[in-house]
């Protein structure tokens, strides 16, 4: 792996690496991750007055649909700057420093998960906000999970503190628990409820009091700790202290040769755990009240990585596929990751990129390993969420957007042609929700098409196919809400009016037993005919590894250049199941045997011979259908609960767990989401309107016997 060199910064850039934060705020829905935004905006300077969520006034919820439900739907990106405060008796890394963040806020709703995905990709770091009431919830464990994939280093902020019934230590304890994190306290909420006033500074000792008359909570004191504090955070610094000896070899060393630990003993430990990923720093506070976010932004600066600070970027060479890195460096050749795309209704077609190595100019040419074309750039923008600044240059660890380049899709590499690599893109679930579409009026078709198309680009979670058999246009995407918002753009930014059919299910076939096929494809007519012979094995594949195969052709039964047909008509087979005609998964394919002709042999033959056999195995393999599984979470009152219970059994549920606190009892059960369908109106009967719940995707599980016949028949 190369090392980084000792200046990687071009003398050009305004803002070095080393004092360069891209981080991300992900959350589950609701607690809070556009209201931190927007104070993180408003204190750094970025904006003049602090928007709200539920008056449609925030920066990064921008599009009309975003304001008018008061979700985040789309991903922002925005950059502040946040200078060091100068505390003599306070460490500080950078200490009077002007730090460049780049932020971004992700959607909390499961509909949109691919937001969050595509951006922890990119992102050298997280804040994960948890609500200070309900802890850890279903989409946290979600956005956790994908931060683990990308080991991106997270800071977690317990929000709400200032809601009845929060409790900073439970959510704490519902961290270690549910997510594994070995998170503990460097901040900690003075009071709670009416009664939070600040934060606690658990390294520093000093208590942070906001003033009761500046309600933009721009005016504090650093003052002592109050006397019925002192001994809970006396034992937040021993805990930390302990955490960091048993982590850190520094620090463990210091405390077996008994010297004293300082302060900045203590904060370069928690950085280099933090960066590591073996530990999470916790904070308390209100977003809302604006109580707490100062020193936040403090820790973000202290403890998160910087582009310098986490490893090169991997990837492999396109020819060879030798593994190759990517380091952050200016003065070396250009890479950079394209996470996402958007058609902007001003500047037209948007690619947002991650830049991980080099530098990119106006003029320049990129090359794209994938599609092995070469584009020249002539718009760069920094985008502030919907509005964009022209510049000339951007450099290593920056997150820009790129105007009018074609042929790009997510996740393609962008890089110079003179040092080709390429970067593993993220990746995205399957839909599992899915309705057919049609235009109203035969103007809107070709609109229609068009929209579509625009969509489907931009949003790697939304599918459009046409049915083989009914020739009806299906989009698919994540969940109703995902598709309801579709149709909303379609009609809002493309104009086009479309009526929509009943949301089906997203149902999958596969295998539970090996099988062989045999497929001939064999045509004789005058002139050149047609032969193709394939003989395969299928086999179960471990759930959620998709569609493998082997080729195991020896002594050229099949000449090599028909294999790649032989692949393509495999990928094709794999489209239509024998059960019901839904998509095949988790199935091995191994290509053992056949035979050509010399003359009549050709590639369609060969692909048509492949869906042959793969339909006459599938058929021998015991076929079967699978549903999409949903993690629900129930919040209801503890009066409630039988009844919700009730509801859940009925809908086929298999009830994990419940648990009670403060008179609302959560309740946490896996539900085929073909039952799910009107779920948010039957519990609002039930509770009179005092249940709430979220669900997201889990896993894919065999259909019953019962209910087969009946989807089955639905379908025809």
């Amino acid at each position: 792996m190369p090392e980084t060199p000792a200046n990687p910064n071009s003398p050009n850039r305004a803002y070095p690496l080393q004092h360069t934060r891209n981080i991300g705020i992900c959350a589950h829905i609701d607690a809070g991750k556009t209201t931190l935004t927007e104070r993180i905006l408003f204190y750094t300077g970025m904006i003049h007055k602090i928007g709200e969520v539920h008056e449609g006034t925030t920066v990064t919820d921008w599009m009309e649909q975003e304001r008018e439900r008061g979700i985040t739907i789309t991903s922002a990106a925005t950059t502040c700057f946040w200078w060091q405060r100068k505390e003599t008796d306070v460490f500080k890394l950078f200490e009077g420093t002007k730090m460049r963040i780049n932020i971004i806020d992700t959607p909390g709703h499961v509909d949109f998960t691919a937001e969050v995905e595509r951006s922890l990709r990119v992102l050298d770091g997280a804040i994960a906000v948890f609500c200070g009431v309900a802890g850890v919830q279903p989409q946290s464990e979600t956005v956790w999970r994908q931060a683990t994939k990308y080991n991106v280093p997270r800071i977690a902020f317990v929000n709400k503190m200032d809601r009845t019934g929060a409790n900073f230590e439970a959510a704490i304890e519902s961290m270690r628990q549910k997510l594994g994190a070995n998170a503990w306290p460097i901040l900690l909420p003075l009071g709670s409820e009416d009664n939070l006033r600040g934060q606690i500074d658990v390294i520093n000792k000093k208590a942070i009091i906001y003033s009761d008359n500046d309600t933009l909570g721009s005016t504090y004191e650093v003052a002592e700790i109050p006397p019925e504090y002192k001994e809970k955070a006396a034992k937040a610094y021993e805990d930390l202290v302990n955490q960091m000896t048993d982590l850190d070899d520094e620090i463990g060393t210091l405390f077996l040769e008994e010297k004293p630990i300082t302060k900045a003993d203590l904060k370069a430990a928690i950085r280099r755990q933090t960066i590591a990923n073996r530990f999470v720093p916790v904070i308390g506070g209100s977003a809302f009240k604006n109580k707490g976010v100062q020193y936040l932004l403090d820790a973000i600066i202290d403890y998160l990585p910087s582009p310098l600070d986490i490893p090169p970027a991997k990837g492999q060479d396109p020819e060879t596929g030798e593994p190759r890195y990517a380091e952050a460096n200016d003065n070396s050749p250009f890479c950079s990751l394209a996470f996402k795309l958007w058609s902007d209704p001003y500047v037209g077609k948007l690619i947002f990129f991650r830049v991980y190595r080099g530098k990119l100019s106006k003029g320049d040419i990129v090359y794209n390993p994938r599609t092995r074309k070469r584009e020249r750039i002539s718009r760069i923008v920094q985008m502030q969420a919907d509005k964009r600044d022209e510049i000339d240059c951007c450099y290593s660890g920056d997150i820009a957007a790129i105007v009018g380049i074609k042929n790009v899709t997510t996740g393609d590499t962008l890089c110079s042609e003179d040092a080709p690599i390429l970067l593993e893109p993220p990746s995205f679930p399957d839909p599992v929700i899915s309705m057919a579409i049609e235009p109203k009026t035969k103007q809107d078709q070709e609109k229609m098409a068009n929209a579509l198309q625009r969509l489907s680009e931009e949003d790697p979670t939304f599918r459009v196919y046409t049915h083989e058999e009914t020739g009806q246009t299906i989009i698919a995407g994540m969940g109703e809400l995902h598709l309801e918002i579709i149709r909303d753009r379609m009609q809002r930014e493309f104009k086009v009016e479309a009526n929509a059919g009943k949301p089906q299910i997203a149902y999958k076939e596969t295998i539970l037993i090996p099988a062989d096929g045999e497929g001939k494809f064999i045509k004789q007519t005058g002139g050149r005919g047609q032969y193709g012979h394939v003989i395969l094995k299928i086999s179960p594949n471990q759930r959620g590894k998709g569609f493998t195969y082997e080729n195991k052709i020896v002594g050229g039964t099949i000449p090599k250049e028909y294999i790649p047909a032989v692949i393509k008509g495999l990928e094709e087979a794999l489209l239509n199941g024998v059960v019901g005609g839904y998509p095949v998964i988790d199935v091995h394919v191994d290509i053992v045997d056949g035979s050509y002709h010399e003359v009549d042999s050709s590639e369609i033959a060969f692909k048509m011979a492949a869906i042959f056999a793969f339909k006459d195995a599938l058929k021998k393999a015991k076929p079967i259908l699978l549903e999409p599984i949903m993690k629900v979470e129930n919040i209801t009152p503890e009066e409630f609960q039988g009844d919700i219970l009730g509801d859940l059994n009925r809908r086929r549920a298999r009830i994990n767990g419940m648990e009670t606190r403060n008179g609302l009892c959560t309740i946490t059960a896996e539900v085929p989401l073909a039952e799910m369908f009107g779920y948010a109106t039957a519990i609002r009967s039930l509770s009179k309107g005092r249940s709430s719940y979220s669900m997201e995707p889990s896993h894919f599980e065999q259909v019953p016997q019962q209910i087969l016949a009946a989807i089955l028949e639905n379908k025809n």
